[in-house]
């Protein structure tokens, strides 16, 4: 092969042939579907590369630049030039911008084997041509029709030579020839102006509204004027009765050779709206961290004796989220977000019983023993890769069916990404700077235009969508639609209530759970730093440059971009866990510390002005009701809050000595006497079953009971002149009676009164629910290095020269040898008397086939011991599964 040959590829294997391993692990890392499973050689990798749904993969993963190269691609010819393509995206004024960008951008498509080809025969692979090429079914976003050539496919041979004798051309002796001359006339730029100078200005007017798109129109039966003179020309051409539609070359020349009304090849910047001094941010960042902690808590105590059924489709009910959402005293997309991060770090999940419930699980009385800021570590990473997402509660999946909290339906795959995203963009200001939302929005639609709502279906998802609005739909400008963006406002949103950020700033705990620096940042303005090659990312997550191209030496654009691309990448396990473990040291010093005491006051209430050590907040949570929260937490004492403590076992005594050791302040007069006179009370009546019974040594108090007309829905009964019957149960008789301002203590079947505590129901020990991966994950080191190798050696056995044989029919590519069971063996036999090598066709048990090149060292007990040059090491094969054997030619 010529060294001018090797230059040029002549398909997009031979192209990666060409590629050294660094690129074709940049390729593996970028688009990972294309290691699963492992291609046995190249010319498959390739075949795997132009597959529909790998292709609709990576398309949706390139900036908004890269995609409308990409698109101009579309639109040029095929093959196309460098100087074709840089017409394309810069237009005749040649935009300094794009052309200083158009190259990274191309070396990207390369990189992503979207393309192949040099700078004088660049091709975009078959089925992104077909997926981005303008067609009758789905226009292209750029725009632009058909070509002269295609819209006249259909035409007959006499109305193209009346098009060519109007255009002013001499006819031709065939169509193709006049068509030719056609294109030419409206590619000639001077040829082409001076034919629309001499065009009325109305027809000229028509041409400047479908210039942009849509290109398509209608005209009646008898068009007017205006239109005939187009039509004549071949300026309008028809594709259908009642329908023309603009050529491609001429709306090119009213563009002035821009394929896109507005080329993008620099990210939307994201500028600081405000700045704060960093200590408020992580102040702030921290007092939300504490209000995290205690919902989590307040929600799991909530539910601590068995919390909401199961729906049957699973998740909660709607009447059961309303009430979670009051107890809470927050609003219900705020409860729903709360009970889904509890169940995204494994504190909360069904107990699996007949009648299903939702309950605290065993970690969670783990979770309570750590430390403050190792609790709110576990809710934050736990959240950074749920892929459950709580802003669509309350939706319609594509059923048409309701999505509940906790129920089937919430994974967004792209949720962890965007969270990292985000988050990222965040950590690229300087420390105490806040963002504009609507910069974050813009700056994540350049960065992935087809992976919204709209995008998501992939380039043919715009179909439908005609002109002006399918171009809108390119460039990104999606609105409230497009799902990373709804996933960018639901993150900002997050952050701020987990204390992730502050004030809208990432705190430096935040910036620490992310991974990145914790030191101010230059602006985004500044110049940008290289991209990262593999050798400066220790990650092995920023790919290498790709073979050289007029994209080696990214311009600081797209440089920039790519750079911070990289960095939005989630973390290894292993790297989570250190970056989780240094957020939590940086929060711990910011959280408050838990106090010992409280302040009782004459309004039957007490002041906790800080969070509370947990035995002290557990007793005084039974004895009082949280009347409000905040930074300090005020509890009030009510007859019925005591009357629960004495339930539970507590004396009046045993209170008073409680209240006594932990108040600053001495017991309220009016608080004792609330506890005496509660206590003195407590237990004089009592409840037992009969259904129910009540008993008083008093009967006079039986005879007021009696006599109490709220007393008759108890439809109560005298047995004696100390008990009372009824048909209620135990449980209705108390409630009964306590509403009448009666305090009676239940009893056993004994006599004893029974102490009520909390019952603690938990599940069975539950792991958290594995994030749903947005495709295939992304290879390690390891692993790349390996495929790599296999395919090499498997391309190298697919490739290598074989000998002729006279009456054996060439081999198609990839097609195994066949030979008989003698045939192969007396071959291998030979082959290990001369040493030589061998072709093979080999099944593994699996029935997977794959061709090697081996050199058999020893055959004997129907196996064949040889060194496998695929697998660059010994190993034996069963004779019985070897295809057919073929040997290498001399050189």
């Amino acid at each position: 092969m010529s060294t001018e040959d090797q230059r040029a590829p002549r398909s997009l294997a031979a192209a990666l042939r060409a590629r050294d391993d660094t690129s074709l692990a940049a390729l593996l890392r970028a688009r990972p579907d294309l290691i699963t499973p492992v291609p046995t050689d190249l010319t498959q990798l390739a075949t795997r590369a132009g597959t529909r749904a790998s292709v609709v993969r990576a398309l949706e993963r390139l900036d908004r630049f890269a995609l409308q190269t990409a698109e101009a691609l579309a639109v040029a010819g095929d093959p196309a030039t460098y100087a074709e393509l840089l017409g394309l995206m810069a237009g005749d004024a040649r935009d300094r911008a794009v052309v200083d960008a158009l190259p990274g951008a191309l070396t990207a498509l390369r990189e992503q084997a979207l393309v192949w080809g040099d700078e004088g025969n660049l091709r975009l692979v078959r089925t992104a041509l077909e997926l981005l090429a303008p067609s009758a079914q789905h226009p292209s976003p750029t725009g632009l029709g058909p070509s002269v050539r295609e819209a006249t496919a259909g035409m007959s041979p006499g109305r193209i030579q009346e098009l060519v004798a109007a255009a002013g051309l001499p006819s031709t002796h065939d169509s193709v020839s006049a068509v030719g001359a056609l294109t030419a006339l409206f590619t000639h730029r001077k040829k082409m102006a001076a034919l629309l100078a001499k065009a009325p200005a109305d027809s000229v007017d028509v041409l400047k509204r479908l210039m942009w798109g849509p290109p398509y129109g209608q005209v009646t039966a008898d068009p007017a004027a205006r239109l005939r003179w187009l039509l004549d020309r071949g300026l309008l051409l028809p594709t259908a009765p009642g329908t023309v539609v603009l050529p491609r070359e001429v709306a090119l020349h009213l563009r002035e050779g821009r394929a896109h009304r507005t080329a993008e090849p620099v990210p939307p910047t994201v500028e600081p709206v405000a700045t704060h001094r960093p200590q408020v941010v992580d102040a702030t960042a921290a007092g939300q961290a504490y209000t995290t902690l205690a919902t989590v808590e307040e929600l799991l105590k909530d539910w601590h004796e068995g919390g909401p059924a199961v729906l049957r489709a699973g998740g909660l009910s709607v009447r059961d989220l309303k009430r979670t959402a009051v107890a809470l005293d927050v609003s219900e997309p705020m409860a729903a977000f709360w009970v889904e991060l509890a169940y995204a770090a494994g504190l909360l999940a069904s107990d699996g019983e007949a009648d299903e419930r939702y309950a605290a699980t065993p970690e969670y009385d783990e979770w309570l023993e750590r430390p403050p800021s190792d609790r709110w570590a576990q809710l934050a990473q736990a959240w950074l890769a749920a892929t459950r997402t709580s802003g669509v509660v309350g939706g319609r999946d594509l059923k048409e069916r309701a999505l509940s909290a906790l129920g089937p339906g919430l994974d967004r795959s792209a949720a962890p990404e965007v969270r990292h995203r985000v988050l990222t963009l965040l950590a690229g200001l300087p420390e105490g700077a806040v963002p504009d939302p609507e910069a974050v929005l813009a700056r994540l639609r350049w960065e992935r235009p087809l992976r919204g709502a709209q995008g998501q279906q992939g380039p043919q998802g715009q179909q439908g969508q005609q002109g002006q609005q399918g171009q809108q739909a390119a460039q990104g400008a999606q609105g409230d639609d497009d799902l990373r963006s709804r996933l960018a406002r639901w993150t900002l949103t997050e952050a701020e209530l987990l204390g992730v950020t502050g004030r809208g700033a990432l705190s430096a705990h935040g910036r620490a759970l992310l991974g990145a620096r914790s030191a101010p940042r230059p602006p985004a303005t500044a110049t940008p730093t290289p991209t990262p090659t593999a050798q400066d990312d220790p990650t092995g997550r920023s790919g290498p440059a790709g073979p050289a191209g007029p994209g080696d030496k990214l311009p600081a654009p797209h440089r920039a971009a790519a750079a911070a691309g990289s960095t939005a990448t989630p973390l290894s396990p292993p790297e989570q866990a250190v970056a989780t473990a240094a957020a939590a040291r940086l929060l711990a010093p910011l959280l408050p510390e838990p106090l010992d005491h409280v302040l009782l006051q004459a309004d039957l209430t007490a002041v906790a002005p800080g969070p509370l050590r947990r035995p002290l907040a557990d007793v005084l949570s039974v004895l009082a009701d949280v009347e409000s929260k905040g930074g300090a937490t005020v509890y009030r004492f009510t007859p019925g809050s005591v009357r629960r403590a004495l339930d539970a076992g507590r004396s009046a005594s045993d209170l008073h000595a409680f209240l006594t050791e932990h108040s600053r302040t001495p017991i309220p007069q009016p608080l004792a006497y609330l506890i005496d006179d509660v206590a003195r009370r407590h237990g004089h009546l009592r409840v037992g079953a009969a259904s129910a019974y009540v008993r008083c040594d008093d009967d006079a108090l039986l005879n007021e009971i009696l006599a109490d007309k709220r007393a008759a829905a108890l439809r109560l009964r005298r047995l004696a002149p100390t008990v009372l019957a009824t048909q209620a149960d135990p449980a209705a008789l108390l409630d009964g009676l306590r509403a009448m301002g009666f305090a009676p203590a239940a009893e056993s079947a004994e006599g004893d009164v029974l102490i009520t505590r909390a019952h603690a129901h938990r599940t069975p020990p539950r792991t958290a629910p594995e994030p749903v991966p947005d495709g295939p994950p992304v290879p390690d080191t390891t692993l790349l290095t390996a495929a790599i190798r296999a395919i090499r050696a498997g391309d190298l056995a697919a490739t290598t020269p074989r000998k002729p044989t006279e009456d054996a029919a060439p081999l198609a590519p990839g097609e195994l040898p066949r030979t008989s069971s003698a045939e192969t063996l007396a071959t291998m036999q030979a082959a290990v008397l001369t040493g030589e090598a061998l072709w093979i066709g080999y099944v593994n048990a699996e029935g997977t086939a794959s061709q090697r090149v081996i050199a058999p060292v020893r055959v004997e007990g129907g196996f064949v011991t040889a060194y496998d040059h695929t697998a660059d090491e010994v190993r034996t094969y069963p004779l019985h599964r070897i295809t057919g054997v073929a040997e290498l030619a001399d050189d």
